[in-house]
């Protein structure tokens, strides 16, 4: 048996792979009792590729158009792989998909991530073209994981309001507070605070793109005296906030930088204020190295961490984690509502760019998925006070606030999305 045939044995445990390679005759793999796929490899170089580094041979020949499945999705495949190697149960396979040599593990751990890195490393990916977030995301642009109650009936616009008011909740906000937003995205999650609890909003990014449209849209809702957008990195800040929110943005921050990241959240946070961290994490002890094609094509720089990294880092400058929830699969139903959107909008993304990009969509977006449903990530929500007499000493004040503001929220106009824009001329650096 080849090698790449041993690869797939060891990975599936249930259904069956059909391979096409050239020059070889079409054999199946796996046990049965489940799906069947028929996979297709469109030269020799492919099964060497995979072998070599396999998450990101895999995703690499997928989005090159050299592995075909051909008749299902990338998506059932992803699924077939991982949901046989599930973190809780120590999947054997695991290993062999993350074979990689053990620099690599570790480059989150001594990379730097100074100013011109952390910025550059941004607007690799969230200065793309508004209309390619325009075609997935909901109304309000909110670029992280949802929050759902039901998540057979929520649309993903009520999951993103329901995640606002989620998070504004665990602030316990009071009207004239000032918070700070550390990566504010386009700017929904400021303009809701402010909306809903009279709070005033200083949101920073480190994205031209963000920035510019975060202001449009402070200044068309008359707001702009109260939530204001600077291009600023949070380590540059140096006056107090009441309240301090940072949603998606500390996946960014790497490793190395998490005592700088608390000490400084810490300073500028007054004494009986309240913090919130949203953050994608890894389950287990110690996050281990980033997913090689998500570090190459989507997020250079990035690093997930751990609850036991969140909180070594914390610990050290006295910050007291008073609240800690884990939304287990609340990425995974997000994920999936932007992937249903993207392949709905597949000849627009494809206008926008080429089938190339659309791929590399696609499997980011499907490998997303995947693992929040049956490997190792998670989402953390960390609630953070730096006196214990800060908050009440229960948590029902966040349910009462919870429901007002999710109220509130919902009587928010929407904005109207625009239209596909025409074709790019250039490729986005990423997909080169």
């Amino acid at each position: 048996m080849s090698l790449i045939g041993r690869l797939i044995d060891k990975l599936i445990t249930r259904g069956s792979i059909t391979l096409f390679a050239p020059g070889k005759p079409p054999r199946t793999y796996g046990p049965g009792d489940g799906k069947h796929l028929t996979v297709r490899f469109t030269d020799r170089k492919v099964a060497f590729d995979i072998m070599r580094n396999p998450r990101l041979g895999f995703g690499e020949a997928y989005m090159d158009g050299r592995l075909i499945v051909e008749d299902g999705t990338i998506l059932e495949l992803l699924r077939m792989i991982v949901g046989a190697n599930r973190w809780e149960e120590w999947g054997e396979g695991r290993k062999a998909l993350s074979k990689r040599k053990a620099t690599k593990a570790l480059k989150q751990l001594v990379s730097p991530n100074n100013l011109k890195r952390a910025r550059k490393n941004v607007a690799h990916h969230y200065d793309l073209d508004d209309g390619l977030y325009d075609l997935f995301l909901d109304a309000d642009k909110q670029y992280s994981c949802a929050y759902w109650t039901d998540p057979q009936h929520e649309s993903l616009d009520q999951a993103q309001l329901g995640k606002k008011a989620h998070i504004a909740a665990k602030l316990a906000l009071e009207p004239g507070q000032r918070v700070l937003d550390i990566g504010c995205g386009w700017g929904g999650m400021a303009l809701f605070l402010h909306k809903v609890a009279g709070v005033d909003v200083l949101g920073i990014t480190l994205s031209e793109h963000q920035l510019k449209i975060a202001r449009e849209r402070a200044a068309a809702a008359g707001v702009s005296e109260h939530v204001k957008f600077e291009l600023r990195d949070y380590r540059l800040l140096d006056e107090p906030f009441d309240r301090i929110v940072s949603v998606g943005m500390f996946e960014h921050v790497g490793a190395k930088h998490y005592d700088e990241f608390f000490a400084k959240c810490r300073e500028l946070l007054k004494p009986d204020g309240v913090m919130l961290l949203h953050t994608i994490g890894k389950l287990g002890d110690v996050s281990s190295g980033p997913d090689p094609f998500t570090d190459k094509y989507i997020f250079p720089g990035y690093h997930l961490p751990s609850l036991s990294e969140i909180f070594t880092a914390s610990q050290k400058v006295r910050l007291i984690a008073s609240d800690v929830e884990n939304l287990r699969l609340h990425y995974a139903y997000t994920l999936h509502h932007w992937l249903d959107r993207a392949t709905r909008a597949r000849e627009a993304i494809e206008a926008m760019y080429d089938e190339r990009f659309f791929r590399l969509w696609e499997f980011y977006l499907a490998g997303g998925i995947v693992m929040f449903e049956n490997g190792a990530a998670c989402n953390y929500q960390v609630q953070y006070i730096r006196e214990r007499t800060a908050l009440p000493i229960t948590r029902d004040y966040m349910a009462e606030a919870e429901a007002r503001y999710h109220k509130l929220g919902a009587e928010q106009p929407q904005a109207k999305k625009p239209q596909a824009r025409r074709r790019r001329t250039e490729q986005p650096e990423f997909a080169k």
